[in-house]
């Protein structure tokens, strides 16, 4: 391995892939910074005073700022150049992955064929499990096929780009192993709850992994279990452990009704998984985060924190843009929920839910030269104890 490879299962570009690759990163840091105050700048001091000089009132919320927004023009050359800079990432990506592909997938062969005294973890995929209509009816964040289409048997495509997208979207403040939401929310877990030792993790919605495997380390005698319904990203995330030696029980399940037992984990997590699902599905996997805890057990979700946790409407449109734009369609709405009430319905007691905590990000505390292009300085996290 080498700086630029950080696992035996990465994908490293060409000189020319990673010429496009530098540029497309560059052009992203620009829109979502230099562009990003000057659009800012419309708002206050032209978009705001023209609503409240036609309205006699300020905004109240995000749909009547972006209705007022999308009429300026360097508001639309903003979002044009940020959705171009979207499906320029991921056809760069892709085609540097399709190229090896095949390789790669010969590759994780090595690790699904060891005897079990050389493997550290499981892999099981259900060919039978259907996957929901809110992951199969838009292609997510406007990646062609979304993460679980597979273009070939053993396909791992889709893992092994999204551990190349993810890097550049995240333009590299989430460091070389692109695993500081796992780092940070475990962190978390471990300061909030100083002497909880869990035995049994799940993460739920894993993709391949990225946030999974530190809660290896800051919980060293847990057994870590993580779901997907996404088959060529459980494929890539078993063989990307594996290359690493840490030991995960990876399995395709639905979060929302999953074959584990009763009261089986001391701890689930999830990293920005709940606005990408529907609303009944998050009704849905908080209830099966109730059945699935041990008593005092814990659940500790990341998310995007809910505009009512965020004063000024327009900041609400910063994120909105991705359900109208980024084909993220239940943003907005998983926004608007009273997660608290969903916790209660779901069983849990008022007084042991959590909400409006942050983070810290232990990734940028370890390299502050970073917070300049971070989308995420802290996570928001919510939950409860059972």
């Amino acid at each position: 391995m080498n700086s630029i490879s950080p696992h035996e299962m990465f994908a490293n570009p060409d000189h020319d892939e990673g010429s496009r690759e530098k540029f497309v990163k560059e052009m992203m840091i620009h829109v979502s910074t230099d562009l990003m105050a000057g659009k800012r700048k419309l708002y206050q001091n032209r978009v705001k005073p023209k609503f409240v000089s036609l309205n006699n009132r300020k905004p109240k919320n995000r749909h009547e700022v972006r209705n007022y927004m999308e009429k300026e023009w360097f508001n639309q050359a903003w979002g044009s150049l940020r959705r171009t800079t979207q499906e320029m990432m991921f056809d760069t990506i892709g085609e540097s992955v399709e190229r090896q592909n095949e390789n790669l997938i010969e590759k994780s062969k090595i690790y699904l064929t060891r005897t079990n005294a050389r493997r550290q973890g499981t892999l099981n995929l259900d060919k039978n499990l259907k996957i929901p209509r809110y992951h199969t009816a838009v292609d997510i964040h406007c990646k062609p096929g979304g993460y679980h289409t597979e273009l070939c048997k053993d396909d791992l495509f889709a893992g092994a780009e999204y551990d190349r997208s993810y890097n550049l979207f995240a333009m590299g403040a989430s460091g070389p192993l692109n695993d500081d939401m796992g780092r940070s929310i475990a962190n978390f877990v471990q300061t909030k709850y100083p002497n909880f030792k869990p035995l049994r993790i799940l993460e739920m919605g894993c993709t391949i992994g990225h946030s999974t495997l530190p809660y290896a380390s800051y919980f060293p005698n847990a057994e870590i279990y993580a779901i997907d319904v996404a088959a060529p990203c459980l494929r890539y995330a078993y063989a990307r452990a594996e290359s690493l030696r840490v030991p995960v029980n990876w399995s395709q399940q639905n979060a929302e009704n999953t074959n584990f037992k009763d009261k089986h984990f001391d701890l689930i997590v999830s990293h920005i998984l709940f606005h990408e699902t529907s609303n009944k599905a998050l009704r849905n996997i908080l209830s099966e985060c109730y059945r699935l805890l041990t008593s005092n057990g814990i659940m500790a979700h990341f998310d995007a924190p809910q505009y009512e946790d965020i004063p000024d409407p327009y900041d609400h449109t910063l994120g909105d843009w991705s359900t109208h734009y980024n084909a993220e369609p239940f943003w907005g709405t998983f926004h608007d929920q009273d997660l608290c009430k969903i916790m209660i319905d779901s069983g849990f007691n008022k007084k042991k839910i959590f909400k409006h905590q942050m983070a810290r990000s232990v990734f940028l505390e370890e390299k502050p030269e970073y917070k300049k292009v971070s989308r995420t300085p802290a996570y928001p996290v919510f939950g409860a104890q059972k």
